[in-house]
């Protein structure tokens, strides 16, 4: 063999290892809900998600008897998505999200936060005295430093639900972006009574598990029918629900 093929054959050889390590590099950050990355798995992935392992306030948690404690003249989250605009639907992979345009607010208190999107989970990622529901609607707002708060909305089996209707008619069936048009009194329509809640300090459910989330959870659940829900289900092909976690020091407050 000539020394110029030597060389070339050891460049290939080199360049292969290259890209496996990428590649490995690349695994090592990729993150899911069964197998090796799983969610038991999450801390272990990459030094960014070790708020999975070793955080102490996570989500999701189990909303029991034993852990709420009622509490009087409690601030009731209000909700205003007349000006918000749905844009585009997305499945990543992991969940379906429906981006929305800036315009729509979650107050809390005295504290406001701009609604980003909103996302579903199958079953619910949140329980209630141990009891998972199908569904569960997370949407996601932030201040303007960043501080994030979500409104989990559960949801049960019924009638078919208009605005879900028009998502899934949009919903990319593999990893995709779709645009979509939806107006803020749709969006609004699928926030159910906000006067019953639980409210708790959580994290992310996905990583980087990012604690000093504020968590509404409405106690009024939505409904969709049983075809929406297992159209959901059929899309992501997998339960993406993280499973429940410690609750540890912290308090669930309900009025």
């Amino acid at each position: 063999m000539s020394k110029r093929l030597g060389f070339r054959i050891a460049g290939m050889v080199m360049a292969g290892l290259l890209v496996s390590g990428a590649a490995q590099a690349k695994d090592v950050h990729s993150w899911g809900y069964e197998g090796e990355n799983g969610p038991a798995k999450w801390g272990t992935l990459s030094p960014e998600f070790r708020m999975c392992a070793d955080g102490r306030n996570q989500s999701p948690i189990d909303l029991g008897r034993g852990v709420v404690v009622a509490q009087s003249g409690l601030a009731m989250p209000r909700s205003d998505y007349g000006k918000a605009r749905a844009t585009a639907v997305v499945n990543n992979g992991h969940t379906i999200k429906v981006e929305v345009a800036k315009g729509g607010t979650l107050t809390i208190g005295e504290h406001a936060y701009n609604l980003l999107q909103f996302h579903m989970h199958a079953p619910s990622e949140n329980t209630v005295e141990g009891k998972h529901f199908p569904m569960e609607i997370h949407f996601v707002h932030a201040d303007d430093a960043g501080n994030l708060a979500v409104v989990g909305v559960m949801v049960k089996e019924g009638a078919e639900n208009p605005v879900f209707r028009k998502v899934w008619e949009k919903m990319p069936a593999q990893k995709g972006k779709a645009d979509l048009a939806l107006l803020g009194e749709e969006i609004a329509s699928l926030i159910t009574d906000a006067k019953a809640f639980y409210r708790f300090n959580g994290s992310l459910t996905t990583p980087p598990c990012s604690e000093g989330v504020v968590w509404i959870v409405l106690k009024k659940p939505l409904e969709l029918s049983a075809g929406q829900i297992e159209k959901f289900r059929k899309t992501m092909g997998f339960a993406n629900n993280r499973p429940t976690q410690p609750l540890n020091a912290r308090v669930v407050v309900s009025p």
